[in-house]
């Protein structure tokens, strides 16, 4: 069988008959439904074929996430009870700040003032409780009258240098 193409620039009618070809393919596959589930099959046969790539974190099942979640809480409690939190900061022997029954002093004036200070003593007084916002005592005007005792680490000029809240009612 002795076949010969040719080329469609040399027919000047040839771009019809292509037409006419493609429009009759196109009329003959119209009619024809590929069978139910073929595309689901085809996507199954796909994905076994090419396996999709997991990400980072999906190399770890559920129960081991939980494992290193578990081990890494208990890694920070363990370093957390390990550090001692309460060391008193001390000037001659006294304590500058430390805790007393779950309170500790906060400093008024900066640390080195209060390191230099040669005499430091300690004096318990009322203040009104509007004093103590700037330290975070919880003030509504419902008790912004009230006082609070504290206990005032106050320099030999009479100079406050740091407070401890005794009771906050």
């Amino acid at each position: 069988m002795d076949m010969h193409f040719k080329d469609m620039n040399e027919d000047p009618g040839g771009e019809t008959r292509l037409d006419a070809a493609l429009g009759a393919l196109r009329r003959e596959l119209a009619g024809l439904d590929a069978p139910r589930c073929v595309e689901k099959e085809l996507l199954q046969a796909f994905q076994r074929q090419f396996k999709p790539q997991r990400r980072w974190y999906q190399a770890l099942s559920l129960p081991q996430w939980g494992t290193a979640g578990a081990l890494c809480s208990l890694t920070a409690v363990v370093l957390l009870l390990a550090q001692s939190p309460h060391e008193a900061v001390s000037i001659s022997g006294q304590p500058l700040v430390s805790i007393d029954q779950g309170t500790a002093f906060v400093a008024l004036d900066s640390l080195d003032r209060i390191e230099a200070e040669p005499d430091t003593r300690l004096v318990e007084t009322e203040m009104p409780r509007s004093a103590l916002a700037t330290l975070g005592v919880p003030v509504s005007p419902e008790n912004a009258a009230d006082t609070v005792r504290a206990e005032m680490l106050v320099a030999a000029d009479g100079h406050p240098l740091a407070v401890r809240l005794s009771s906050a009612n």
